[in-house]
C-alpha cells in the first residue's frame, strides 16, 4: 500500500438484520494516519459500522476496499494489520494481565517489555485472572496490547467507558501514541474530539453529518434540532423490505 492509498474505502455500504437496515448508503474514506471520530444515538449504527470495517459483520451491499485490498480476498493480511478494541474482545479470562500480554506477544512473534506496559496502564500489582477485572482495568489492558501490536488501523468502541478520570486521561495518552489511523465511537464527543482530525455523525443508519472533530458536538445539536422541526430523522433509512 502507498501513503497515499486510504486505509479505509467504502461505498454504498449497507448492513440489513432481517427486515431492518441498520447501515445504509455510506461512503468514507480514512487516510493513513488520520483520526476519525464516529458519533450518533444509541442504535444509530455506530457500532454496527465500526464492527463492517473490523470485517467482524459481512455487509449487505455495496464494497470496502481496507488498506487497497478486498477484506474477503485479504482477509489474513486486511485483519493483520487493524485491531479493535471492545468489552473483552481478544483477552483470555482465565489469564493474568501478564499472561494475556505474552501470549499476544507470543502470537506476533515479537519481544515487548511486560512490566514496562503493565505500569503504563495501573496493572502491575494484579496477577489474578482478568475475569475479575473491572470494566475499566479490562480497557486499559486493551489499550496496553495496542501499544505493541501498533496497527496501521486501530478501531476503539467507547474506549472510555467505565473509566474514572485518571483512567480517560490514561487512555487519551495511549491513543496519542499510536503511529497509524484511528476511528472511534464515543459518546464522550467533547473528549474524544480532541484527539480526531474529522467526525462524522450516524443517525438511523445513515451519515447525516461529516466535518472537523472540533465542530463534532454543535452539529449533532443542529441536526437533533432539525429533526425536532420537521418531525423526525431521515426517512428510509430502517424502512423494512428493499433496499433505503
Amino acid at each position: 500500500m502507498s501513503s497515499s492509498t486510504p486505509v479505509v474505502q467504502a461505498r454504498d455500504l449497507c448492513r440489513r438484520f432481517g427486515r431492518r437496515w441498520a447501515v445504509a448508503r455510506v461512503d468514507l474514506d480514512v487516510q493513513p494516519g488520520e483520526r476519525l471520530l464516529i458519533i450518533g444515538a444509541n442504535g444509530s449504527g455506530k457500532s454496527t459500522l465500526l464492527n463492517m470495517l473490523a470485517t467482524l459483520l459481512p455487509i449487505t451491499r455495496g464494497s470496502l476496499r481496507l488498506f487497497g485490498r478486498d477484506p474477503v480476498q485479504d482477509r489474513a493480511e486486511v485483519r493483520r494489520r487493524l485491531a479493535i478494541v471492545r468489552h473483552a474482545h481478544g483477552m483470555y479470562e482465565d489469564l493474568s494481565a501478564r499472561d494475556n500480554l505474552s501470549v499476544r506477544a507470543s502470537l506476533l512473534g515479537r519481544r515487548i517489555d511486560i512490566p514496562r506496559l503493565l505500569e503504563q496502564v495501573r496493572l502491575e500489582d494484579r496477577g489474578d485472572p482478568i475475569r475479575a477485572y473491572s470494566a475499566g482495568m479490562r480497557k486499559r489492558l486493551q489499550l496496553a496490547m495496542l501499544q505493541f501490536e501498533a496497527p496501521d488501523l486501530a478501531m476503539l468502541d467507547e474506549p472510555f467507558s467505565a473509566l474514572d478520570p485518571a483512567g480517560c486521561a490514561d487512555v487519551e495518552g495511549m491513543i496519542r501514541a499510536l503511529p497509524g489511523a484511528v476511528i472511534i465511537v464515543s459518546h464522550q464527543v467533547e473528549r474524544a474530539g480532541k484527539l480526531c482530525d474529522r467526525a462524522i455523525l450516524m443517525e438511523q443508519g445513515l451519515m447525516r453529518w461529516s466535518g472537523p472533530a472540533s465542530q463534532a458536538w454543535e452539529a449533532w445539536r443542529a441536526v437533533q434540532r432539525d429533526d425536532v422541526r420537521t418531525g423526525g430523522g431521515p426517512a428510509g433509512a430502517t424502512a423494512a423490505g428493499g433496499a433505503p
